[in-house]
Formats: C-alpha cells, sequence, structure tokens
C-alpha cells in the first residue's frame, strides 16, 4: 500500500514533531486537535522551527516552501476520511486512545492503517475498539521528533505483515533507524529506561545525592548526553508516572514510581513544559534546580 496522506491525531509534542517530520521528507499531513490554537500554536511552531533549519543552512528556502503547504489543521475529525495512516499521538491513557480510534473506525477507509505514538499501552488493547486489529501498529517515536533518530515499532497479537513492511517505509522515508518489539508493556526502550529514571528520583527523594549530582554522575560516569532527572524533565514527570503505573500494574514492585516523582506530578510540576520540574525553565532554558528540592524547613 502506497501511503502519502497521514493523519496525524493531537497537536502537541510530539504530535506537531510527527507532523513535521512528515511535511519534510513529502508526506501529505492533516494535523488534527480539538482545539483550534493548539493547532494554530503548532502550525506556528512548526513554521518558526523550519524557518530555524534554514538560517543554520540545514535546510534549503526552497525545501521549506515545498513542505508547509503539505500541512493542513483540522479539529473536526472528518479530515481522516482519506488518510492512508493515522498516527495518534494523545496523552498516554487507554481509554483515551481507544476513544480515538473508535471515532476513527466509523471515517477512514477499511484498508487505513492506525498507528499509535504509545510508549507503554497494549497494542492489541488499541485493537480491540476497533474493526481492523490486523491494521493496528505501534510507531513510537521520541522526542523532540526531528531530531531523536529512533522510531520503536510494536506489533499486537493480530497486527499483520504488510502494514508492518508499510511502516517500515514510512518510517524510512522519515530518516528514522526502525527497531521492532512485542506487544510487551515499556517495549524495548521505556522497559529499560524508565526504571532508571524512576530510580534517580528515589535517589533525590532519600537524600543521597542531589539533582545536580546525580544527573552529573550519569552525564561523566556513564557517558549519557543527559542526565536522568534532566531527560524526566524533557520527557514529562506526568508522563513518566502515568508509564510507570502501567509497568507496575503488569510486573510488580519493581517499577513501583517514587513517593518524590509522585509528589511532583502532585504539586504541578511536570518538567520543561510547566516551566518547573527538577530544574527551572524560562523560554525553554534551564536556569537552576527548583528550590522546592533543595530548600530546608525548620520549626
Amino acid at each position: 500500500m502506497a501511503i502519502q496522506k497521514i493523519f496525524v491525531v493531537g497537536a502537541g509534542l510530539m504530535g506537531s514533531g510527527i507532523a513535521q517530520t512528515a511535511i519534510v521528507n513529502g508526506y501529505d499531513v492533516v494535523l488534527n486537535d480539538q482545539r483550534r490554537e493548539a493547532l494554530e500554536r503548532a502550525q506556528m511552531g512548526i513554521q518558526k522551527a523550519l524557518e530555524r533549519e534554514v538560517e543554520k543552512g540545514r535546510m534549503t528556502q526552497e525545501a521549506l516552501e515545498a513542505a508547509l503547504p503539505r500541512l493542513a489543521l483540522d479539529d473536526t475529525i472528518q479530515g481522516a476520511k482519506d488518510a492512508d495512516l493515522v498516527i495518534e499521538a494523545v496523552f498516554e491513557n487507554l481509554e483515551a486512545k481507544q476513544a480515538v480510534f473508535s471515532q476513527l473506525e466509523e471515517i477512514c477507509p477499511p484498508d487505513t492503517i492506525f498507528a499509535s505514538n504509545t510508549s507503554s499501552i497494549s497494542l492489541t488493547a488499541l485493537a480491540a475498539a476497533t474493526k481492523r486489529p490486523s491494521r493496528v501498529v505501534g510507531m513510537h517515536f521520541f522526542s523532540p521528533v526531528p531530531k531523536m533518530r529512533l522510531c520503536e515499532v510494536i506489533f499486537g497479537l493480530l497486527t499483520a505483515q504488510d502494514v508492518l513492511d508499510d511502516i517500515k517505509e514510512v518510517g524510512e522515508k522519515m530518516g528514522k533507524t526502525l527497531i521492532l518489539a512485542d506487544d510487551k508493556p515499556g517495549f524495548i526502550v521505556n522497559r529499560a529506561l524508565l526504571p532508571m529514571l524512576n530510580e534517580a528520583c528515589v535517589i533525590v527523594g532519600s537524600f543521597i545525592g542531589s539533582v545536580e549530582d546525580v544527573d552529573n554522575g550519569m552525564k561523566l560516569g556513564c557517558n549519557h548526553p543527559m542526565g536522568p532527572l534532566e531527560l524526566a524533565d524533557m520527557i514529562g514527570l506526568d508522563i513518566l508516572l502515568n508509564v510507570m503505573n502501567v509497568l507496575s500494574k503488569e510486573y510488580g514492585e519493581k517499577y513501583h514510581p517514587s513517593l518524590l516523582l509522585r509528589k511532583m506530578v502532585t504539586a504541578g510540576f511536570l518538567g520543561r513544559k510547566s516551566g518547573a520540574g527538577f530544574y527551572i525553565y524560562e523560554n525553554g532554558k534551564k536556569m537552576g534546580v527548583n528550590p522546592v528540592l533543595t530548600q530546608g524547613h525548620k520549626l
């Protein structure tokens, strides 16, 4: 099946990043969100990102002018009626993702592929919300999508091989290296990575080491490009918590989210997107450690 038109559900960081990557690589994209302001913000962000690529010499003006008209906005979901591929990028919740697929089931042609950008949720469970379980697959992109080279492809119990073949073609055309994972919570990357991020939260919450010392320890001692707490902030502490809850439910105590992580999310410290997580951010720039993690209390 030749895929040309992609319908992306969700105009947040991941959805807009997927849309940007797709239009730059020749796909026609309809970006969908219920909130018109989110769509307009995403469109402006994509344009500015591509203009920066031109300024830095990584993209030609001609390529920019060819890419931008490939992006259309939709706040009704009707733009999916002739999509070859749907990529769902809403928040990490089974019921929310199933609801999206159930809606799309009534609109999309029978051969449309339904892909989810889930980082932990069962593709078999998502497929159960559709009448096309053989055409449901996972495409787990990594943030920021235009820069990160990996796409984790996940097959559910009933995913057809020809769907995987089509997804491979799309992923490679987008410039991604693909890895294939079976449908088990956490898949490959998050099954290994998120327990490390959670344990970094445990270390800080147990007063074993400071935020900066934990991050410097992993950067300088293990040659990681980014410390685990800084990475958690970039992912979003709420997303980290949601995925740890999924893993904990499936695998038990080993994956139980740390007390500090749960407290941070409850307090509204979600990372870069909220302006504060383990660090404080201004206009996306890290300014220093969140003072709530360094202040002492006394009577």
